[in-house]
């Protein structure tokens, strides 16, 4: 299992002229758009907001944060301390370049579901909003994330059509084509919420996995599933196997993960595919 890398490696938080230096937050690396970064608050510390979003403190006061891939520049951090101080310290957000494709086409309408697929997708959508909002204890949060299956990269996280002005919306996760039955396992530890059944209108067999913290990684099209809700994973523990099962037009794994509700670039986490 790979841990958290030592704070002492990490930056402090720049604070503004006249701030309180006890208030000085250190965070691990730098932000940037679709990233993760983790820090830890300063002593006496009881709440942090990242902008209007509540964070999860850890015992020893260590978090994490996650930017959207079209986070603005700046963010704010708001501390509250236990005798009632408060504090904020911005944080600068860098910007990131996506894959963007620009199709001389106009974008072809899509059809209107039927009532049977919209409550069909209805239904899919609250058990992956439920499963997502249950949340663990799980310390897969705190650990350096592997990659759950090996393979080529087909599909990057941020990457976006716009046909004729019009955009499309942009691709989610990463995608790993490496192979039908190739086996997926846990990138980092964690409890499994959500596992079948499929679901037809787009993921197919579906695992969602919660790391803590308001962290989770969904494993999308798989041709089986070896987990089962509750189950608590560790690092590198099976979950499936590599398939394309829903709206696939061939066998990959789609791994996206998602920080309260903000999707973030699993590839950020995960660093070079291993060769």
């Amino acid at each position: 299992m790979k841990s958290w890398p030592a704070l002492a490696a990490a930056a402090f938080l720049a604070a503004p002229a006249g701030a309180d230096m006890h208030a000085q937050i250190i965070l691990e690396g730098p932000a940037a758009q679709g990233g993760l970064v983790r820090g830890r608050v300063p002593a006496g510390v009881t709440a942090l907001r990242l902008d209007a979003q509540p964070v999860a403190l850890a015992p020893d006061g260590r978090f994490v944060l996650g930017f959207d891939r079209d986070q603005a520049a700046t963010a704010t951090l708001h501390l509250t301390f236990a005798d009632g101080r408060t504090a904020t310290q911005p944080i600068e957000v860098a910007p990131r370049s996506w894959r963007i494709e620009h199709i001389n086409v106009a974008r072809r309408p899509a059809g209107v579901p039927d009532e049977a697929y919209r409550i069909r997708r209805e239904g899919e959508l609250a058990r992956i909003r439920a499963a997502r909002a249950q949340g663990s204890a799980a310390p897969g949060w705190s650990q350096s994330f592997i990659w759950p299956s090996r393979g080529r990269i087909s599909g990057v996280f941020g990457s976006q059509r716009v046909y004729r002005g019009e955009p499309a919306a942009y691709h989610s996760g990463v995608d790993v084509a490496g192979g039908a039955g190739a086996p997926v396992v846990a990138p980092a530890d964690g409890l499994v919420v959500l596992a079948g059944p499929p679901m037809f209108s787009l993921e197919g067999n579906l695992v969602i996995v919660d790391h803590g913290m308001g962290l989770n990684s969904a494993f999308l099209h798989l041709s089986r599933v070896d987990v089962a809700v509750g189950q608590r994973l560790r690092q590198g523990d099976r979950i499936g196997a590599i398939g394309a099962t829903g709206r696939a037009t061939g066998p990959h794994l789609h791994w996206s993960m998602m920080w309260n509700g903000v999707r973030i670039d699993p590839q950020s986490l995960a660093g070079p595919m291993p060769r």
